[in-house]
């Protein structure tokens, strides 16, 4: 049986459950099911949860802006013996003994509608325009161009990178295909090469095709046409003189640090 994690928060809660995961993950022989409350704003609603959370012998993670919330959930937690991790209350406490001021206590502020936050919008949507190089002329747009064969994480890192407020358009490479003009203009720095080994490829591509309900056996997934995809991309990489990264043991997080260390942005500025 998997143990339960209640991950409760009076904003979104990603910051709390970011926590929770990174900790349990620590812990891989152990199945955890983690259950999330964001916008837990009251005291009946926070007890009612709580109530739950006893019920299913949960482990408790919060960040409660709010004192009185996170002090009601702490003293009902104690009485009824569930584990209770506050994550935020410590990290507030060391910024107001080090600048003397008091927090504002105000929930989401770090998700306030700001001009950055509007330019992440404008970078997703920009993302979804020039996925897969619908739109070539994007590629001229684009802070960052990711160029690699199907099935290289190029749209999940487009995304990804978008909510960091970068503009990304992608192309997918087609041993048949002609590559547009537009790609052949753009800076090399900004361009990036995804690429990975035929053997994780294969796998990929064969997963994807069951889960459409179809033989994984075919041309999309054979062992020697992934070859003939990579070799090619490769030759492409090589012509633009882009930095290749290969994708085959990287988590998109990891990969997504790699391409902005390359273009000398600061990987800790979310």
């Amino acid at each position: 049986m998997a143990t339960k994690v209640f991950v409760i928060s009076d904003a979104v809660g990603e910051t709390v459950g970011a926590v929770a995961k990174a900790a349990s993950a620590q812990f891989p022989s152990e199945k955890f099911e983690f259950d999330r409350y964001p916008f837990t704003q009251t005291k009946s609603l926070l007890d009612g949860i709580l109530k739950r959370a006893k019920r299913q012998n949960a482990i408790v993670f919060s960040t409660f802006v709010n004192p009185e919330l996170n002090q009601f959930a702490k003293e009902q937690c104690e009485q009824a013996d569930i584990y209770y991790y506050d994550v935020l209350t410590p990290a507030l406490s060391l910024f107001k003994q080090k600048t003397g001021l008091e927090p504002a206590n105000k929930p989401g502020s770090v998700h306030n509608l700001t001009e950055g936050y509007f330019d992440k919008i404008a970078a997703m949507e920009f993302a979804v325009t020039y996925d897969d190089g619908k739109d070539p002329s994007g590629f001229l747009k684009a802070d960052i161009v990711l160029l690699g064969v199907s099935r290289t994480s190029k749209t999940p890192m487009s995304l990804y990178l978008a909510n960091k407020g970068f503009k990304v358009a992608n192309l997918p490479l087609v041993p048949q295909a002609s590559i547009p003009d537009e790609i052949w203009k753009v800076n090399p720095k900004k361009i990036f090469g995804l690429t990975t080994t035929p053997d994780v490829l294969n796998d990929i591509r064969r997963q994807r095709m069951i889960s459409y309900g179809l033989n994984p056996e075919s041309s999309y997934s054979n062992t020697e046409g992934i070859k003939h995809e990579l070799s090619y991309a490769n030759d492409v990489f090589k012509k633009i003189g882009c930095l290749v990264i290969n994708t085959s043991n990287k988590s998109i997080e990891e990969t997504a640090t790699l391409i902005m260390e390359s273009l000398d942005v600061d990987v800790s500025n979310e």
